[in-house]
């Protein structure tokens, strides 16, 4: 996938864990920005926040107009019809990202990948198809793309990453029941849900960081040998 260089940025010196951010349909790297810096990870240590740019690409349910998404959404029911291609295209190329993880020294355990509404959706298909546990999956007002397909390309190595899971119960861009469709399909095949609603549309509020904060300190608390 032809993408602008990730941002990057380390709360601090020798980061023991990493968190891939993925921003959502029309968005950049940068709109994570905040989101990061709300987390109080001090606990954990220091992290690494990878924030990756989606290249410009036509998305048909906006008649065509090109603006920064992950693959095209082909019908205002997102799992009606799905660009398959373009979504193994961006499933790669995360794949890519958390690999770069591991050969830079972080272990898959210590890595977490998660995002916004695309940015969840990919992190789901890119997270239960990895070779290896990762520390977690965080999907913020996402959904499940490919769901027949993932049911059978999923990992074993994959059952033993924790999942987080919020969603707005107004959201009127991706509905809720979406994302319980996907919450019912991972709980039937024995992941482990943290799930969570807010009284909001399809947006991040101050209750759904304050939760993620408390689900990442949990799945990147310090490990004693």
């Amino acid at each position: 996938m032809t993408s602008r260089v990730p941002l990057e940025f380390t709360t601090g010196p020798d980061p023991v864990a990493t968190i891939i951010l993925i921003h959502g349909l029309g968005a950049s790297g940068e709109t994570f920005r905040p989101v990061a810096q709300a987390l109080d990870l001090s606990a954990v240590g220091a992290v690494r926040f990878v924030l990756p740019n989606a290249p410009l690409r036509s998305v048909s349910v906006c008649g065509g107009e090109r603006m920064p998404a992950w693959y095209d959404l082909l019908d205002q029911n997102f799992v009606v019809r799905e660009d398959e291609a373009g979504l193994k295209e961006a499933a790669a190329y995360f794949t890519q990202l958390i690999d770069r993880e591991i050969e830079r020294g972080m272990v898959p355990e210590r890595i977490v990948i998660g995002g916004f509404s695309q940015g969840g959706a990919m992190s789901l298909m890119t997270g239960l198809r990895y070779s290896r546990p990762l520390a977690g999956i965080a999907d913020l007002s996402g959904y499940l793309p490919l769901a027949p397909a993932t049911g059978r390309e999923r990992t074993v190595a994959s059952r033993a990453t924790p999942i987080f899971m919020g969603h707005g119960t107004r959201d009127g861009i991706v509905p809720l029941a979406l994302a319980d469709t996907a919450r019912r399909h991972l709980a039937g095949w024995g992941y482990d849900i943290t799930w969570r609603t807010y009284p909001m549309d399809h947006t991040i509020i101050e209750a759904e960081i304050r939760d993620l904060n408390i689900w990442l300190s949990d799945v990147l608390k310090p490990t004693t040998l």
